[in-house]
């Protein structure tokens, strides 16, 4: 019986190099991105003992993986800058429109700088 592949390769080492790049999320938040061989990757996220984790996704682009992963980093920023605020009621998008220009783009440039670190052309 031939086994079914799910990524290849040269995804999956795209997909390396994107779980790499997001290294700092990793320590924020309670996500971690594994690499299960033929079926890609999987991002496990929301630890809660004793069950496990709450969300399972997996990934076999690494494009796909790159804005999920900027997503959650970029929502686990917001809240920390709007935590104990009255922010925090408008929802990421408000708390991201309420920052000063220099924070917005301060935040946007960190995305390149993400796409780089991860080989990924936006």
């Amino acid at each position: 019986m031939k086994k079914q592949v799910y990524i290849t390769e040269e995804e999956c080492a795209k997909c390396q190099k994107v779980v790499d790049a997001f290294a700092e999320l990793y320590e924020l938040e309670n996500i971690v991105v594994l690499d299960v061989g033929r079926y890609g990757f999987v991002e496990l996220k929301y630890y809660k003992p004793p069950h496990g984790f709450e969300d399972a996704i997996t990934f076999t682009d690494s494009v796909a993986l790159f804005e999920d992963l900027w997503e959650e980093w970029l929502n686990t920023k917001l809240y920390l800058l709007a935590k104990g605020t009255p922010l925090l009621e408008k929802g990421y998008k408000g708390i991201f429109e309420s920052l000063s220009k220099e924070k917005q783009s301060e935040l946007i440039v960190k995305k390149a700088n993400f796409a780089k670190a991860a080989g990924i052309y936006l």
